[in-house]
């Protein structure tokens, strides 16, 4: 039943995993560098927006995951793929894309900079948890010989320590760095799709073989998230700007370090690196596009609210 995926792994060169590692790092650094001191204030001014968006993204969306893997029974890779997605933190472009969206920018932030913080130690609990409850998922993971110590501290070496650089830096040189902050991101966040898209082309029949596949489960698996932040925020009957960021917080997934973590400790298996890669691309489509909804929605409550001439 599982025997197309067994055996396929995504190939990428020493050159090019460094340079994954590299291009994460600097995008944490560039995402320090727009985080203030006042940021945080967010955990005491909105303590139930923050802690509606780190509920539901740690705990809810591995949960709603699993729950989604059992009802439609992916290839074990693809599952821990899914798996592997939901148990990272937010990703680099959630702050913007929570901007253009009518969204609280500054809980957008603080819930960045906290899960990034909390990473090191959730991620890989949360990873080796859910993916241990289902058993055919878990049987595929002892197929791998995981250290929890080794995943933490790469995720220490490639975003937390450039948070803890880039929040320094910031502090020391407050003029220069909200200088070079975004264009520090955007060539970044550059570099990373084009790091994505390349590594498909060059496994593009890997990828064509089972895109049917990995294309529907990634697109539900993000719709689940989307929605799953938002409902979330209604039911902690949060307002609607708190409301947009922890489901663009929750549907925006950091899949850089999941690819980092599969070539690191699943060399490179290739259900697990397709489902990573393409959530990769496919979370901004989808971003950009609720952010236009959003946008479209607060227009024409504009226009249902300006007086009639």
């Amino acid at each position: 039943m599982y025997t197309s995926l067994d055996h396929i792994s995504v190939q990428f060169s020493d050159g090019s995993l460094v340079l994954l590692n590299i291009c994460l790092g600097i995008i944490m650094f560039g995402i320090a560098l727009g985080i203030k001191p006042s940021d945080f204030k967010q955990v005491a001014l909105n303590p139930k927006g923050v802690a509606t968006g780190f509920v539901s993204q740690f705990v809810l969306l591995p949960a709603l995951t699993c729950l989604l893997i059992l009802a439609l029974r992916p290839h074990p890779a693809l599952a821990l793929g899914m798996i592997l997605v939901a148990a990272c933190p937010g990703g680099n472009i959630s702050n913007f894309i929570a901007s253009i969206s009518g969204g609280n920018t500054a809980l957008s932030v603080a819930l960045t900079g906290i899960a990034t913080l909390v990473t090191p130690i959730l991620t890989p609990l949360n990873f080796e948890f859910w993916g241990s409850i289902i058993p055919y998922t878990a049987e595929f993971m002892r197929s791998f010989s995981l250290n929890f110590l080794d995943i933490l501290q790469t995720v220490l070496l490639i975003l937390v320590m450039p948070l803890l650089i880039g929040l320094w830096f910031r502090s020391k040189f407050d003029n220069l760095a909200a200088k070079i902050e975004k264009p520090i991101r955007v060539i970044s966040v550059l570099i990373l799709i084009a790091f994505i898209i390349v590594g498909l082309s060059k496994n593009i029949d890997t990828f064509m073989d089972h895109m049917g596949k990995v294309f529907g489960l990634v697109l539900i698996h993000n719709a689940l998230a989307l929605a799953a932040g938002y409902g979330s925020a209604v039911l902690a009957k949060l307002q609607e700007k708190d409301r947009r960021t922890v489901a663009i917080e929750t549907g925006i997934q950091n899949s850089g370090l999941g690819l980092i973590v599969i070539f690191t400790f699943f060399d490179g298996n290739g259900g697990m690196a397709i489902i990573a890669a393409w959530w990769g691309i496919w979370h901004m489509i989808a971003g950009f596009g609720i952010a236009y909804w959003f946008s479209l929605k607060d227009k024409r409550q504009k226009i249902k609210q300006s007086p009639v001439s």
